[in-house]
């Protein structure tokens, strides 16, 4: 039976499904179901078989050619790997008529299995259709209310990797009842162990819409906790990537995150979908890629960082940069020869400010400068009758006399020098910051003790982006054809900046929670946030349906929202889990000792465990943990089937996800930030990262919002 089959008219007429555990050796439909997924594998094997038997020795022009042949190859075995705890193919589409054609065209319909990659047999034929083809859309979007000319969808489930269990849905059917699918939702909720996995076998038609959407355009994704926005944002890349694979071959593509903890946490996503190029990294390590850039030692205090971050200075530095230009007042003298050819001055300095006018880059102008100067030469030249040619233009460009006038006029500027003359020098500082920083401001972002030179300094982060900045105004920074920007709303306006340089060309898919913000400079709106990546015409897209965190978890952390973020839209939870919540008072003395038998108690589930606490309280937890003999891991390490407990300091958690969750001490997680707003902010991250279940341990009274005669197991 391939996936190309014409569907029978009564094509699976059972509606029943068989779950999983079910006795279901006599169910014929599951056995055809396992046929089709056996000779799927087998398929696929001999696909990869005829990979690694590929014999390029004979076409390949010289050693180069080969080299980069034989990484294709390489790439292309690995995306052929057959993963045996990865189900093949997850759903199947029998659709009315045959796609494409008309309903007199085609009685009989196709049928198509739907799964993470494509898969043909020998004769070419398709086995499983890859989830992104357009073909395959209609498993997302297809409904009762409007089927897509599909008859029949039918879901998969499936156990270690085996497929055990099937359940149908006749959309084009109008006695049928809409029923909520129970595989679905058993997919959503199944346990979590080791890294985020994909998310292709339950996408719901909102996230579909923003997945499919096309390369040329952006889009900023704003979802609460548990509405998928980051597994939308992945998902979109490998879309993009199917769709657009050429071009983006070419033009690059790179995924952003907030730390390494929660890049290792999302690192598997896309191989397991067969994108194995796909480069990750955070701000930082994204400006320290920048030529020239300097090691990071140093930290600002908040009052200091959020200056710094401020987008008022792009334009001090601009005028900084620009500063280095002096208009000349003296003529140049170029000797070729016998001959002397005489530029005065004022025509020099038409030359220096047409290029100035044009606002080039610093770098390009200041390259561009002495070929002007040689062309002023080169046509007294022709007036005297000679006929000289480009290489006598590059020869005059590169003579010591314009070479000499060009360092005077325009002199070659070191970023990193730049930016430590800002930071060192009050006078210089308050020349370029008049009228744009005040100052008390100017006050805070003067070094009490300024360095003697860039390789003494103590550069702090917020620093690097502005040698980022300022490398960026003397030479253009390369762009990538698309940037997934993640936990977006925690960036400084000068780091949006940093990020939309590497899309300036391309197109940015941008991803965040107003309401995690946690930073001093967290964006107010994606508006601004927008304006700052470059992207003020992206399309602003909310998703409100959560599918991960239980709806009692939800409705309690939400308590916070109109202190935090007044005005956005509350989740609302899909997903009901009566005894997700429970709230535990404790005596002081017996905090941590109550918190590690918790986490006992979540033990006993199935899944990931991750305790949370302010990052103060993590050494003390560590030893309490040590002391009950129970191993725990650091974020970012994989948890495993045994080793499934994570202490997990309240600043890392944005973005990771636990089976069940053990919350230490609330107040200490707000007491722990700069003001009340971001400590509220830190603690709805951490009530948020449960998917099964969460336990509020406290000795010390709630917060106010959330102090509500919550004792005991909510539901």
């Amino acid at each position: 039976m391939s996936a190309h089959d014409p569907a029978p008219t009564n094509a699976a007429t059972a509606t029943a499904t068989a779950p999983a555990g079910a006795e279901t050796d006599t169910d014929p439909l599951l056995a055809r179901e396992r046929a089709h997924l056996d000779a799927s594998r087998a398929a696929l094997r001999a696909m990869r078989e005829d990979v690694q038997a590929l014999d390029i020795r004979d076409v390949t022009a010289n050693w180069v050619n080969a080299a980069v042949l034989e990484s294709q190859i390489e790439d292309r075995i690995k995306a052929l790997a057959d993963l045996s705890h990865t189900p093949l193919f997850f759903g199947r589409l029998d659709y009315e008529h045959v796609v494409g054609a008309a309903e007199a065209e085609g009685a009989e319909g196709e049928r198509f299995y739907i799964g993470r990659r494509h898969v043909h047999d020998a004769d070419g034929d398709p086995m499983v259709i890859d989830w992104r083809a357009p073909v395959s859309q209609a498993f997302y979007q297809a409904s009762k209310k409007n089927p897509l000319d599909v008859g029949l969808r039918r879901r998969f489930g499936y156990t270690a990797g085996e497929l055990t269990a099937y359940e149908d849905e006749h959309l084009s059917d109008p006695t049928e009842t809409v029923h909520s699918s129970k595989l679905l939702q058993a997919e959503i909720e199944r346990p979590r162990v080791g890294p985020m996995r994909d998310i292709v076998a339950t996408i719901q038609p909102e996230q579909d819409e923003i997945v499919r959407s096309g390369l040329s355009g952006s889009v900023c994704v704003q979802g609460g906790p548990g509405t998928g926005k980051t597994a939308v944002g992945l998902h979109r890349v490998a879309y993009l990537l199917y769709a657009h694979r050429e071009r983006l071959a070419r033009t690059g593509t790179l995924i952003i995150g907030p730390n390494a903890s929660f890049l290792h946490y999302i690192e598997q996503v896309l191989p397991a979908l067969g994108e194995l190029e796909v480069k990750q990294a955070t701000v930082d390590e994204l400006v320290a890629s920048t030529p020239g850039q300097v090691r990071v030692t140093g930290v600002d205090s908040a009052a200091t960082a959020v200056v710094k971050g401020d987008a008022r200075m792009a334009r001090v530095l601009r005028r900084a940069v620009r500063s280095h230009v002096t208009l000349p007042t003296e003529p140049v003298m170029v000797v070729r020869g016998s001959r002397r050819w005489r530029v005065p001055a004022y025509e020099l300095e038409e030359l220096v400010r047409e290029l100035l006018a044009r606002d080039i880059r610093y770098g390009a102008a200041h390259d561009a400068l002495p070929q002007r100067i040689a062309h002023s030469v080169l046509v007294q030249m022709e007036r005297s009758g000679e006929a000289p040619d480009d290489r006598v233009q590059d020869a005059v460009a590169r003579n010591p006399a314009v070479k000499a006038v060009v360092k005077a006029v325009w002199p070659a500027v070191d970023p990193a020098k730049l930016v430590l003359r800002l930071l060192s020098d009050a006078d210089f500082l308050a020349e370029h910051a008049e009228g744009l920083l005040t100052a008390d401001e100017q006050r805070a972002l003067l070094w009490t003790k300024p360095p003697r030179s860039v390789k003494t300094a103590k550069w702090s982060s917020a620093d690097a982006v502005l040698i980022d900045e300022a490398n960026d105004l003397v030479s253009r920074t390369h762009s990538l054809g698309h940037v997934v920007l993640d936990e977006a709303q925690d960036l400084s306006p000068m780091q949006y900046r940093a990020v939309g340089r590497r899309c300036s060309t391309g197109s940015a898919t941008v991803l965040g929670d107003l309401a995690q913000g946690t930073t001093p400079w967290a964006t107010a709106s994606w508006a601004e946030a927008l304006e700052h990546l470059g992207k003020p015409d992206a399309a602003v897209e909310e998703l409100t349906a959560g599918f991960r965190v239980p709806r009692e978890v939800i409705a309690y952390a939400s308590r916070l929202l109109p202190t935090i973020s007044p005005g956005l839209t509350e989740v609302a939870s899909v997903r009901e889990a009566p005894e997700s919540l429970e709230v535990r008072p404790v005596e002081a003395g017996a905090l941590d000792a109550e918190v590690v038998g918790a986490c006992v108690e979540s033990l006993r589930h199935e899944g990931s465990i991750g305790l949370i606490a302010a990052d103060a309280r993590i050494p003390a937890l560590s030893a309490a943990l040590a002391a009950a003999d129970l191993p725990h891991l650091a974020p970012g390490e994989e948890t495993t089937a045994l080793s499934r407990l994570t202490l997990v300091p309240a600043s890392l958690a944005k973005g990771l996800e636990y089976d069940y969750v053990v919350l230490d001490e609330p107040s200490a997680v707000v007491s722990g930030e700069p003001d009340e707003r971001t400590g509220l902010r830190r603690l709805y991250v951490a009530l948020t990262r449960a998917v099964s279940g969460l336990t509020v341990i406290h000795a010390s009274p709630l917060p106010d919002q959330l102090d509500t005669a919550w004792a005991g197991s909510a539901g």
